[in-house]
């Protein structure tokens, strides 16, 4: 299916690896150009290197912390007209309700809240002269069944969910839409940051723990960033125009829920 995007440009946060540069990936097989965005030098420039020479599209790379107002502000210099946002930002530690204070609470905002408003902000008012724009959010699946251990993530991302359910429909007479994608385990870094966890607490091995946390999930497997990049290029495309203020759940079926 051609996508219809052939030409546009991208930003994807926190795009290095992981759902991020399935993402990016999946975009850039569509023909999308890209501003590219990670904090460690050496492995954004392999993603942005392994791009261009995959799929022929212009890529830049820019080295910021998205979660600070300093590195957003980096970030939306390079980037220049946006027309698709695809907003990411890893997920903070797992833990206890008695273990978080303010401060905790405060950087899971700043990063998974208020970056991505700060990152809309900035970008729709172009999207909304040109009369076209998409934007993505990478959140979660615990926006819709909280994970206990999760509560400083289920905490930030509901907030965000809460800003785009109104905010997506105050854009999408202009050509905008804003959408959110909330993933379960995928076979990413974090996937393997939660498993260590159960290792740590329980005393099995890693393989193990994958195997318990696999059984869990319909699917009976983790999914992958390429077909959740798939997901986030056609939720970009011409194609999902009338598609607005949803959060599309991509985790194997492992929320149990009709609706």
């Amino acid at each position: 299916m051609d996508l219809g995007i052939s030409g546009k440009r991208a930003l994807v946060c926190a795009s290095s690896k992981g759902l991020g540069r399935g993402c990016a990936e999946g975009l850039a097989e569509a023909g999308v150009n890209l501003v590219l965005n990670g904090r460690t030098a050496a492995t954004l420039e392999a993603t942005a290197q392994h791009i261009r020479d995959t799929y022929g599209v212009q890529v830049d790379a820019v080295l910021a912390d998205v979660a600070t107002a300093e590195g957003q502000g980096v970030l939306l210099a390079a980037a220049g007209d946006i027309d698709i946002l695809v907003t990411n930002a890893g997920g903070p530690p797992p833990g206890l309700w008695s273990d978080w204070d303010r401060d905790d609470f405060i950087a899971a905002l700043d990063a998974n809240m208020l970056a991505p408003i700060a990152l809309m902000k900035a970008l729709l008012p172009g999207m909304i002269d040109r009369g076209w724009g998409r934007v993505v959010n990478i959140t979660s699946g615990s926006v819709k069944a909280p994970i206990p251990q999760l509560g400083l993530s289920n905490a930030a991302r509901a907030g965000l969910t809460g800003y785009v359910a109104g905010t997506s429909r105050q854009v999408a007479g202009n050509g905008v839409t804003i959408n959110n994608m909330l993933p379960g385990i995928h076979a990413t870094d974090r996937a393997n940051s939660l498993d260590q966890g159960v290792m740590d607490a329980t005393g099995i091995d890693m393989d193990t723990a994958r195997a318990q946390r696999q059984a869990t999930i319909p699917a009976k497997r983790y999914g992958t960033a390429a077909e959740f990049g798939a997901t986030c290029a056609f939720l970009c495309s011409q194609h999902a125009g009338f598609i607005v203020g949803q959060n599309i759940v991509l985790d194997g079926g492992a929320i149990n829920a009709t609706i």
